[in-house]
């Protein structure tokens, strides 16, 4: 018999570098470090979306199952206030120059404008509305409603102009560099882009065969627009100038929020089967592999805030356990 060959030094050497050199251009996704949990006793049934008042330590949680807005200081770490008597509130906002809250209902069709537990104003003929955004430039607020989008001058309370669209919007971005909206549609499994400025669609891109396209997240600076499909459970990168689909990732099931760490170059997806998924990005068209972390049952909405580090994660009562909201620090 002849001896087996080995390999020269040299020859292993090499392989064992190019390994640790490939290994060294994926690396692990950042941890997230759950580091408290507040208890939202009575709060019942399911749980939509979330703002934060950053200069008082505020966050609001849409308690949609409740019919209720729930307040909670994170200084003191408790619920200290409760709006009830709302009707499937989907949507919160919280407006800092005004100091204002603004609550989008989708039973009552309504959005209503909160001073800290007083009702201000109210706008109504808003069939479910849901989400609502901030232009930050002009003061205005976005609201996603039955088949379109309302532009609300936020002190008068008084919508200023309506963009139909081809079914219900979920979650939709603001352009800060332009006038585009991008905006999910999940009745045609597209993302239909308007332009602010001539207030008419000027691009769908399909994700078709993929559908359920609820969440969405704006990397500006790479100029890549992120979406998360529930069927397949995946995350899809546009590139914002061409429209064109430049990656995907597998994601966990049920993915109803979806934020970008800029700083630590990953994505954190939210999702209802009771996981984060922290996906990174190796460059502006690649994802690497996701680490997933377990949360709670139907905890699918949550609220990344840069500025604290800290990713909030509202988790629903469950097998007698209360409410809850979860803190994640990035790390």
């Amino acid at each position: 018999m002849s001896r087996p060959r080995t390999l020269p030094f040299q020859l292993l050497v090499l392989l064992a570098f190019r390994a640790a050199l490939a290994g060294a251009t994926e690396p692990s996704p950042p941890d997230l470090t759950l580091v408290q949990e507040i208890e939202l006793p009575g709060t019942k049934g399911r749980i939509d979306h979330l703002s934060i008042d950053l200069d008082h330590r505020l966050l609001f949680i849409a308690a949609l199952g409740g019919d209720a807005v729930d307040v909670v200081d994170l200084q003191a770490a408790h619920r200290v206030a409760r709006l009830g008597g709302r009707r499937e509130p989907q949507g919160v906002l919280y407006v800092p120059a005004l100091q204002r809250l603004l609550v989008a209902n989708g039973a009552g069709g309504t959005i209503e404008a909160f001073h800290e537990t007083r009702r201000e104003s109210v706008i109504a003929d808003l069939p479910d509305a849901d989400n609502l955004r901030l232009d930050p430039r002009s003061g205005l607020v976005y609201a996603g409603y039955g088949s379109a989008l309302a532009e609300i001058d936020a002190r008068s309370m008084k919508i200023l102009r309506r963009f139909p669209l081809p079914g219900h919007p979920e979650s939709f971005q603001l352009a800060s560099t332009g006038q585009r909206i991008y905006v999910n549609v999940p009745a045609i499994s597209s993302v239909v882009v308007i332009d602010r400025e001539s207030g008419r669609t000027i691009a769908t891109w399909s994700l078709a065969p993929r559908a359920s396209n609820f969440p969405m997240a704006l990397d500006e600076a790479g100029h890549r627009l992120l979406v998360a499909t529930r069927k397949p459970a995946s995350l899809v990168a546009f590139d914002t100038e061409s429209g064109a689909q430049l990656a995907e990732s597998p994601l966990c099931g049920d993915a109803d929020d979806l934020f970008v760490d800029a700083q630590r170059r990953v994505v954190y997806a939210v999702c209802g089967e009771g996981q984060i998924a922290v996906v990174p990005r190796t460059d502006a068209d690649h994802f690497g592999p996701a680490r997933r972390m377990q949360t709670a049952d139907g905890a699918r909405t949550g609220l990344f805030v840069p500025g604290l580090k800290t990713l909030f994660v509202a988790a629903p009562a469950r097998a007698g356990r209360s409410a809850r909201l979860l803190l994640y620090r990035a790390d």
